[in-house]
């Protein structure tokens, strides 16, 4: 398991009824066999705040177990570290024409949806369409755009990369901006 993390930087959903309390650490997840990006996410004083985001790779050799293991320790750590409140997940669509890469997808889901549960059962599916409208306006939006958006919304240098990260970002900025955090950014 290979744990690459970004340099720190600084909808129709909505949060489960049962979940009355508003998250303070947002964790976004885009799902990936190969590599699924996450992102952890805050309230500052002046606005998101983005407390590390990064790709967690599984070893492309190894069996499909093993490599949902990577996938699962991998994020494990990142909770133990931040212990998120809430988890949004990009939710995973496919074409007819490859069904073994849904269910591979569905595999690394499942193994994320297995280790957040130990931190939080407040967890949001977001569509990529949604997130693409809440960033940037247009459903239809290029990734290039959503990139930027986010550049933009959380005031970084350059933009993210690779895709992996900046969609893990996208999506907690989504949830973000759905639901009122409380001010708490740790760590400023």
């Amino acid at each position: 398991m290979t744990h690459d993390s970004a340099p720190q930087a600084s909808v129709s959903a909505a949060p489960s009824a049962a979940s009355d309390r508003r998250p303070e650490v947002i964790l976004g997840i885009d799902p990936g066999l190969n590599r699924t990006g996450y992102a952890v996410l805050s309230r500052g004083p002046k606005g998101p705040c983005l407390r590390e985001a990064g790709v967690i790779r599984s070893t492309a050799t190894k069996p499909l177990a093993e490599r949902l293991a990577e996938i699962g320790q991998g994020l494990a750590e990142v909770c133990e570290q931040y212990r998120p409140e809430a988890l949004a997940l990009e939710q995973v669509f496919s074409s007819g024409q490859f069904p073994q890469s849904a269910l591979l997808m569905a595999h690394a889901r499942g193994v994320i949806l297995y280790v957040v549960a130990r931190y939080t059962s407040q967890v949001v599916h977001y569509a990529p369409r949604q997130m693409k409208r809440l960033l940037t306006g247009s459903g239809n939006a290029a990734k290039e755009q959503v990139q930027r958006a986010v550049q933009s919304e959380l005031g970084l240098p350059a933009i993210l990369e690779p895709n992996d990260v900046a969609d893990a970002v996208a999506i907690a900025l989504c949830h973000y901006h759905s639901v009122r955090l409380p001010m708490a950014c740790l760590d400023q």
